[in-house]
């Protein structure tokens, strides 16, 4: 049973980039079932980052996608470094509070944070 034609939403231009562009990150075949996310853009941004990609020889959509995984890679190794240097000072808290007695809270019943 047809209800009319099939409507399909109105997709800005700049949405609308090549799907068959990788990365090294993501090899052929790898990002077609990944979820995908719409990111609105000024009209400088926009220009901007076509200019970017032109010159890099790249798709836009590489040119943003690249950028977000550095991002993550960044993120990432900013939360093990600082779960790394808790750890180092949790088992060399004596050590510290001897090297920096005045930086050890009061006897106040306030307690080592790490």
């Amino acid at each position: 049973m047809s209800c009319g034609p099939v409507r399909r939403p109105l997709v800005p231009v700049y949405i609308t980039l090549d799907l068959h562009v990788f990365t090294r990150e993501y090899p052929s075949g790898t990002v077609r079932s990944m979820p995908a996310l719409n990111v609105e853009f000024s009209d400088r941004e926009l220009e901007d980052l076509r200019q970017i990609a032109k010159e890099r020889g790249t798709s836009m959509k590489a040119l943003v996608r690249e950028a977000a995984a550095a991002d993550i890679a960044r993120h990432r190794a900013l939360q093990e470094g600082a779960e790394a240097f808790r750890r180092f000072f949790a088992s060399h808290a004596d050590e510290f509070a001897a090297a920096f007695p005045d930086d050890e809270p009061s006897a106040k019943g306030e307690g080592r944070a790490a």
